[in-house]
C-alpha cells in the first residue's frame, strides 16, 4: 500500500519507519524544506527522533502534488492546532490524487475556537475523502525500534478498504484494532494529555504512588463522563484509545505532557516552559479548548478545571490539589 505521511515530528517519523518495515511504499513529508534536506542527506531525524536511522526505502518529499498523486492513504502527523492549515495544503495539491481513499489523523487535541476533533477538521476541509483517527498508547521511539504495541483505528463507516488498511498497518510489532466510535477515540486521545499534565504535577511535588493511582482512577471516571456527554461511547474509554493511552502518557518518562506537568510541580511556570520547548506540548492548548467546551456545555470536570487554572490562571499546584481533595464528599 502507498502511504504519504505529512509531518515529520517524532511520531510521523516513527510511523514511517514502522510502515517501511512492513514493506509498504512510504513518503515522509516534513513541513520545512531544510528539515527535508537534512533527513534525506543524513537518513536521520536528528531534531525529533535522534539516533534512529531511517531505512533507504523511505522517500523524503517536500512538494505535495507528486507525493499525493500515488497515495492510497494520507497520514497527518501534525500538532492539532496545525491540522487545518495542513489540510488546506493537502486540498490545494489534491487534484491528481486519484488513488486516495482515506485520510488518517495522528493528532490528539481539539481545535481552539471551534472545539472540533481532528476528523471533524479534516471533514470540514476535505469532505470528499473519508477520514479516521489512529490512537493508542504508543511512544514514538519504541514504535520506531520495533517494540510491541497496539493501537485503535477509528473510522465512522467500515468497508472493505478499512479492513485492508487495518491489515496494512498491523504486523509482528504493532497490532491495530478498529472502532466505529471516532468521537470516543479522539476525545480519549486528547483528554489523556490534560490528565498527563496533572499526573506530572504529582511527580513534581513528589507525592508518591498513592496520589498518582487515585488521580488516574478519577481521571478515567472524568474522561468517561466528559466523553459520553460529548457523544462518545463509554466503553471506548476503557480501551486502547482511553485507558491504555492514559496510563502510558501519565506514567512514561518519555511523555512530554507528563514532563511538562512535573516541571510545573517543581515550581516552573507554564509560559516559560512553553517558550523553551522545542516540541509541541499538546495538552497545554487542549486544556484551554476543553475547558471552554465543558464550561459551555455545563459538564462537571474538576481535574480538567484545576489543570486549566494552573496553566492559565497561574494557580499554585499545591492549591489546585487542595481544591480537589476538599471537594464535597460523594459516592464513587
Amino acid at each position: 500500500m502507498n502511504f504519504a505521511i505529512i509531518g515529520a515530528g517524532a511520531w510521523g517519523t516513527a510511523f514511517a519507519i514502522h510502515l517501511s518495515r512492513l514493506n509498504h511504499t512510504v513518503t515522509l513529508v516534513p513541513r520545512r524544506f531544510e528539515q527535508a534536506l537534512a533527513i534525506a542527506s543524513t537518513r536521520e531525524n536528528a531534531d525529533y527522533l535522534p539516533g534512529i536511522p531511517l531505512p533507504l526505502s523511505i522517500q523524503i518529499g517536500h512538494e505535495l502534488t507528486p507525493v499525493l498523486m500515488e497515495a492510497d492513504v494520507i497520514i497527518l502527523a501534525c500538532p492539532s492546532q496545525a491540522l487545518r492549515e495542513t489540510c488546506e495544503r493537502v486540498k490545494a495539491n489534491l487534484g491528481l490524487a486519484t488513488q486516495l481513499k482515506l485520510i488518517v489523523s495522528l493528532s490528539k487535541g481539539l481545535e481552539l475556537g471551534t472545539h472540533l476533533r481532528p476528523s471533524e477538521v479534516i471533514a470540514a476541509v476535505l469532505p470528499q475523502v473519508s477520514a479516521g483517527s489512529l490512537s493508542g498508547p504508543t511512544n514514538a521511539a519504541e514504535v520506531a525500534k520495533g517494540k510491541p504495541a497496539a493501537m485503535v483505528l477509528a473510522v465512522t463507516k467500515a468497508d472493505a478498504f478499512l479492513a485492508e488498511v487495518q491489515a496494512a498497518l498491523s504486523g509482528p510489532t504493532l497490532r491495530v484494532y478498529t472502532s466505529d466510535d471516532v468521537a470516543g477515540v479522539e476525545l480519549g486521545g486528547a483528554l489523556k494529555n490534560v490528565y498527563a499534565i496533572a499526573a506530572g504535577c504529582c511527580d513534581g511535588l513528589k507525592l508518591g504512588d498513592n496520589t498518582k493511582a487515585a488521580l488516574l482512577t478519577r481521571a478515567l471516571a472524568e474522561m468517561v463522563r466528559v466523553g459520553v456527554a460529548l457523544g462518545a461511547k463509554a466503553e471506548t474509554f476503557y480501551g486502547l484509545g482511553g485507558f491504555g493511552d492514559l496510563v502510558a502518557t501519565c506514567t512514561g518518562a518519555w511523555s512530554r505532557n507528563r514532563t511538562f506537568g512535573q516541571h510545573l510541580g517543581e515550581g516552573k511556570t507554564a509560559a516559560d516552559l512553553i517558550a523553551a520547548s522545542k516540541s509541541v506540548v499538546e495538552g497545554y492548548r487542549t486544556t484551554e479548548s476543553f475547558n471552554g467546551l465543558v464550561t459551555q456545555r455545563g459538564i462537571d470536570a474538576p481535574i480538567l478545571a484545576e489543570t486549566y487554572r494552573i496553566l492559565y490562571d497561574h494557580k499554585p499546584v499545591g492549591e489546585a490539589l487542595h481544591a480537589l481533595m476538599t471537594r464535597e464528599l460523594k459516592k464513587e
